[in-house]
């Protein structure tokens, strides 16, 4: 399965794209392109069951968290969080609000955008570089919903690839969970301590699974969530 295939399978497509992984997004509203957007955009979603996240009050850091690492052997540019009320920070939140159904504020904890390879590099190279983003995020206004989010935008589409419960750290197996697109099986379900309801195949974003033997993000930037 070549890497564009599977990005493809990858990405939780949302409202805002198709129901399948189309290249030609000119018809799609861009969260990351789309100078309209805010911090907490106009989104009505469908209902969902409720999130099965821990509904305890989230722990929060001491002191702000940094707001840039340098380049680095596994931090291929180094990293940036980006400025509050930007695209680049406000687009990842439409999207979670998006693909998990929630409907309330989210209150970000943490954020950092970086960008990479692909995980393989394809040998047609489709994609030099993707953009990601880390999200640590939860809902003030409903506490059951509350995570960490890895978000990837590129030429071909965008999305959440993968989601880690709130109180884990750093990037690491099997905290984080990806979800190989299945046509057959529209189902959206909840899993312990994931925010929001997921459809797809669940599977180990570190190391791979559901048919996949690559690991989620490449060695060029799994430094970026050092810290985390």
């Amino acid at each position: 399965m070549t890497r564009k295939r599977t990005f493809c399978l990858l990405l939780v497509l949302t409202a805002l794209t198709a129901a399948a992984c189309h290249h030609d997004t000119t018809q799609a509203s861009d969260p990351f392109t789309n100078s309209s957007l805010s911090p907490t955009p106009s989104f009505t979603p469908t209902p969902a069951s409720t999130p099965a996240a821990s509904p305890t009050q989230p722990a929060l850091p001491d002191k702000p968290p940094p707001t840039a690492g340098p380049a680095a052997t596994k931090c291929w540019q180094g990293w940036v969080t980006p400025t509050p009320g930007s695209v680049h920070y406000a687009g990842p939140l439409q999207l979670i609000r998006s693909i998990t159904h929630t409907r309330g504020p989210l209150k970000v904890v943490d954020m950092r955008y970086f960008v990479g390879p692909e995980s393989p590099p394809s040998e047609q190279g489709y994609i030099k570089e993707i953009e990601r983003w880390y999200v640590k995020v939860y809902d003030p206004a409903d506490l059951r919903f509350q995570g960490r989010f890895i978000l990837e935008h590129n030429r071909f589409g965008h999305g959440v690839v993968a989601v880690a419960p709130y109180d884990t750290k750093g990037y690491r197996s099997p905290d984080w969970s990806g979800f190989q697109w299945d046509a057959g099986d529209l189902s959206r379900r909840t899993y312990p301590g994931l925010p929001g309801t997921w459809t797809g195949i669940r599977y180990d974003f570190v190391k791979g699974g559901a048919g996949l033997t690559i690991p989620g993000l490449p060695d060029e930037v799994v430094g970026c969530l050092a810290g985390t």
